[in-house]
């Protein structure tokens, strides 16, 4: 019996043991898989060439805005390519994502090519480039800001609806979706979205080298055609990534052979976690903020108004 014993515990242990190494080739397997299948999930060795797809609308994105700052400091980063499919977004995800593409700019050839649509905060992430690329149709420009707002106050009142609001000074609701806008409430908030115009005009009078009195004179919101922008100053080229592409073989000698990787978010345990899924969740909120943007906030976005004003 007691024989009998002792096997079967050596065998409880061998199984164990077994069962130990089998998980860890599992796991060995799956990281191979991960590592040849998927090599976007690792960080990148081999030099090449950065690609970020900004498309949709823009917001402020801090992990985006890290991420792209942190190319400034890959040794392994040749360039950024900026691929640009967006009417614009907030001001304040405009600026971010500007500041960091700025800061690679200052470091390493930075390009930017525009798709159908680089307006507003969209251009704006663009004038930090070398040289920005558009196609002929790109609609582009439409440098300026605004803030819109609703007021309801004559619906209430045809519902028997009164609405009150106790405020520790006169401008604290301005503006208000009750009340009407007070004209000193109304300075003020013009104001505020022309100081953010400044800093807009400032933006492109320094990624593109022009007095601001000459960026002022384009800056009336209005968008323009690639070609007209190509006129303009605001663009240097008609053309996409392969010109792009060339223009840095060219200029920067950047052989257009050199791959070109697309910029993964956040660490290895994001992108391990979702993947290929990732970029499908990023355009779905992206696409529910733009179908759901908010009032009251500013923004750089070409926004074309509906019916008369």
């Amino acid at each position: 019996m007691s024989l009998d014993a002792d096997v079967l515990i050596d065998r409880r242990r061998l199984k164990r043991r077994l069962l130990l190494w089998r998980i860890v080739a599992v796991l060995a397997v799956a990281g191979c898989a991960l590592l040849f299948l998927a090599p976007g999930l690792w960080p990148a060795g081999r030099t090449h060439l950065v690609r970020l797809t900004v498309s949709g609308l823009i917001t402020d994105n801090r992990q985006l805005d890290e991420d792209v700052a942190a190319l400034a400091g890959n040794d392994a980063v040749r360039g950024l390519i900026v691929a640009i499919d967006s009417p614009g977004g907030s001001v304040a995800g405009g600026e971010g994502l500007h500041d960091a593409i700025e800061r690679v700019a200052a470091r390493k050839p930075v390009v930017a090519v525009m798709g159908g649509t680089a307006a507003s905060a969209g251009y704006m992430v663009a004038v930090p480039a070398a040289r920005i690329f558009a196609r002929s149709s790109t609609l582009t420009g439409s440098i300026g800001v605004l803030m819109q707002t609703g007021e309801v106050s004559g619906l209430l009142e045809r519902l028997g609806i009164t609405a009150e609001a106790i405020t520790s000074g006169p401008l604290k609701n301005q503006p208000s979706y009750t009340h009407p806008t007070s004209p000193q409430g109304r300075d003020v908030l013009r104001g505020v979205v022309m100081d953010m115009y400044e800093q807009f005009v400032g933006m492109v009078a320094t990624g593109r080298h022009m007095p601001p009195e000459q960026v002022h004179a384009l800056a009336d919101g209005r968008p323009y055609t690639g070609r007209q922008a190509l006129g303009l100053g605001l663009v240097d080229a008609i053309g996409g990534e392969a010109e792009a592409r060339a223009w840095l073989a060219t200029e920067k000698g950047i052989p257009e052979s050199l791959p070109v990787e697309d910029l993964q978010l956040g660490g290895f345990a994001r992108r391990a976690l979702f993947g290929a899924f990732a970029p499908v969740l990023d355009d779905v909120m992206k696409s529910l903020l733009s179908q759901g943007l908010r009032i009251d906030g500013a923004w750089a976005v070409w926004q074309p108004a509906i019916g008369n004003e």
